[in-house]
């Protein structure tokens, strides 16, 4: 029959591109819409046509979950609010000198931050879901892991409390909060 191989074939090609249980309930709708066809008359072949045509392309679906994802969301949400935790950061190391420290204390989160920030930027824009939320998933581990050196390395080189070392603290305290729930939100649909 002609309907199973159009409507396979088109779930076939989502499913290389999006998570299972995503592909699942659009197929879910998919094989209605194609009964509701069927009921309105029309022959399986052009039921399934029009089921399909309905749906739209394949690479237009997935741009469509694609923008909506929780890693795209997540991408958005710490590109924008990096520059905040930035400029604390940036308060923390000139009130304590940092160009006196160590050089891997300054060089290697230096280029971490370099990464992650380029991890999350092609992220924000990348037509695919699984890409996207690879990268972010990325990013997210580089972020906390960097958050937790640069407080630890703090705490280290600069032990004095004072506010700017308290609002840098503050702002990687909840942004290694937000990565926590931004990955589980991510790999949620991932691993169901």
């Amino acid at each position: 029959m002609a309907e199973p191989r159009l409507i396979s074939n088109y779930l076939a090609e989502l499913s290389a591109q999006l998570p299972a249980p995503i592909v699942i309930e659009l197929a879910d709708g998919l094989y209605q819409t194609h009964q509701r066809y069927l009921s309105e008359g029309l022959d399986p072949g052009a039921a399934a046509h029009a089921a399909l045509a309905e749906f739209g392309e394949p690479q237009v679906v997935v741009a469509a979950f694609t923008r909506a994802s929780p890693a795209r969301r997540a991408a958005r949400t710490l590109l924008a609010t990096g520059p905040l935790a930035g400029a604390c950061w940036a308060a923390v190391l000139i009130t304590n000198h940092a160009w006196t420290w160590p050089v891997t204390a300054r060089i290697l989160p230096a280029a971490a931050l370099i990464t992650v920030v380029a991890l999350l930027a092609s992220a924000a824009r990348s037509p695919y879901y699984r890409t996207t939320s690879r990268a972010v998933v990325t990013a997210c581990l580089g972020l906390t892991t960097l958050d937790a050196t640069v407080l630890t390395t703090t705490a280290v080189l600069a032990p004095a409390l004072t506010w700017p070392v308290i609002l840098a603290a503050t702002a990687s305290t909840a942004r290694i909060a937000y990565t926590a729930r931004a990955l589980h939100a991510i790999q949620g649909p991932l691993t169901r």
